[in-house]
């Protein structure tokens, strides 16, 4: 929703330095809007920034760049990672699982 048609009904008050305020009302009137909508718009962008990562993964354009070249490298095999790897169960005739092959007699 556009921040100029929504209800605010909490206040802030900051306080400046006189080069800081001079900076900001600048800015503003480059902008094209006023003090209110300038400092609320840029302080949510700043604020969704701090927290994506702690939301979501949103890496800047050359690290997802960088992300998706390592994922199109093709899968793998970790062999000092295989030998901890159980063999999967399978079902017997009674329908329960083991994880001794079917073909092999433990009578």
């Amino acid at each position: 929703m556009d921040p100029k048609w929504r209800r605010r009904d909490r206040r802030m008050e900051l306080r400046t330095t006189a080069e800081e305020r001079e900076l900001i009302d600048r800015a503003v009137t480059a902008s094209g809007t006023d003090l209110t909508n300038f400092v609320i718009t840029h302080a949510s962008e700043a604020a969704r920034r701090l927290l994506a990562d702690r939301d979501h993964f949103q890496p800047d354009a050359a690290a997802a760049k960088e992300w998706e070249d390592v994922n199109a490298l093709p899968a793998r095999e970790l062999a000092d990672l295989s030998k901890h790897r159980r063999p999967a169960p399978r079902a017997t005739s009674g329908g329960r699982s083991s994880s001794v092959p079917a073909d092999i007699d433990l009578q």
